[in-house]
């Protein structure tokens, strides 16, 4: 006999009500086991997506989440653990470089990551790009690379961690759920407060290319899972980030890992390296080490040191060649003027088409597809000079491709306001 009925609770939400903490907590429990359908929980979803959440619903709703599955504890490591988080956006290679980065400090960094789905990519699809590199770890393996070996671990979660969410997760993705506060939040800091981690970073993106299109709605995700990880006792703070246009030069699985390996050589694009200090610099803080310099590092060879040992320690072989594509195709500027913009969701669905994401999550990725950038707005262009290359194995793609950057290129007069990576924060 089941504690509530779960059309009573779908009737609840559908009415602009409020959910107990006990129909909360039994609504994640029975759907974890089945005894809630995916047709039942897709109606609740949908429900919450046109209603919403209060604060301490959302709160529940996540702790339900946490509960369903176990917890990571890095109580065992002598150092200090910090993470970041994104919420995905077009050439967003950030953890690459950043996880060995605040590993140099001796901070540990377990950086549980995700693939791509659709136009965002997926940090493990860049790393498989690597050959011999491995995402699966188990939990010991975590903890002894993160106790005794380099500090820095970015793999796979382990299927024990928030098993709720892989399941909501999934279902929200085919029924036009995805979009809505409440759930991305809890679905976010779920699994980070599971995963143990000491304090955590959030780079939660605005633009074209991000879910948050707008700056106000990406600052109300940011504060909810602020406070999420505030209540949950992880020291939580959010960066609001351009996702305009796409970050660095780069787009693509291989292609990103070689603009993250430039960035660890004391190179790289400045929005890049920008970026990447500024998380590096919060994680590092909030981990009680605010004397450090992190371009140094970067400078001086310690955060590729740690990059390598990082890679090894999972299978990798950081000096061997990356995988390129067969194919090449080169968009030239259309006119003389200013490149006034190139839109980050253009770029990342060109990049998605030429074989670098994946549609569902099944699909297989090429490791070489993807996009090279070779103006940023603002650049003063020639008629046809190039603007961008991209890569591919199947040659019937660049067309589908170069239909979606229809629009996305524009060259005018005028160039757009100069504005840093960083828009705002919330702690």
């Amino acid at each position: 006999m089941e504690a509530f009925d779960v059309v009573d609770v779908i009737r609840t939400k559908r009415d602009g009500g409020v959910l107990s903490g006990e129909q909360i907590d039994w609504t994640i429990d029975a759907y974890t086991r089945g005894a809630v359908k995916d047709e039942q929980m897709a109606a609740l979803a949908m429900a919450v997506f046109l209603r919403g959440m209060t604060r301490e619903e959302i709160a529940r709703w996540t702790r339900a989440m946490i509960a369903s599955g176990e917890r990571m504890d890095f109580g065992r490591i002598a150092r200090p653990t910090a993470d970041k988080h994104s919420t995905g956006g077009v050439g967003d290679k950030i953890t690459l470089p950043l996880a060995p980065l605040v590993a140099v400090f001796d901070v540990a960094v377990p950086q549980l990551s995700g693939r791509g789905l659709g136009h965002t990519g997926g940090t493990l699809d860049k790393l498989e790009s690597i050959p011999g590199w491995r995402a699966a770890m188990t939990n010991e393996e975590i903890y002894r690379e993160l106790g005794e070996g380099c500090g820095a671990v970015i793999c796979a979660a382990g299927a024990g961690l928030a098993p709720a969410d892989k399941k909501l997760y999934a279902l929200r993705d085919i029924t036009s759920t995805v979009d809505c506060i409440p759930l991305i939040a809890s679905s976010i800091m779920s699994k980070k407060i599971a995963e143990g981690t000491g304090s955590l970073v959030l780079d939660v993106k605005v633009g074209s290319g991000a879910f948050m299109k707008d700056l106000e709605q990406a600052r109300e995700l940011a504060r909810t899972m602020v406070d999420l990880g505030t209540d949950a006792g992880v020291k939580t703070f959010a960066y609001l980030t351009d996702m305009s246009t796409p970050l660095g030069l780069k787009v693509g699985n291989a292609l990103e890992v070689e603009e993250s390996v430039e960035v660890l050589a004391g190179g790289g694009p400045a929005d890049v390296v920008e970026l990447t200090c500024a998380l590096a610099r919060k994680m590092l803080e909030m981990s009680g080490k605010s004397d450090v310099d992190v371009e140094v590092a970067l400078k001086d060879g310690r955060a590729m040191d740690r990059w390598r040992e990082m890679i090894r320690a999972q299978g990798g072989d950081p000096e061997a060649e990356l995988p390129t594509s067969v194919h090449a195709h080169t968009v030239v500027a259309e006119a003389d003027g200013v490149l006034e913009a190139l839109d980050a969701l253009a770029v990342g669905v060109a990049s998605w088409r030429l074989g670098a994401g994946r549609a569902v999550k099944e699909d297989p990725v090429q490791a070489g597809a993807g996009i090279e950038i070779h103006a940023k707005p603002g650049a003063t262009v020639k008629k046809g000079q190039p603007l961008l290359t991209l890569h591919t194995d199947d040659e019937w793609r660049i067309a589908r491709a170069l239909e979606s950057l229809e629009g996305g290129v524009v060259i005018g007069s005028a160039a757009p306001e100069a504005r840093s990576v960083i828009l705002g924060e919330v702690q």
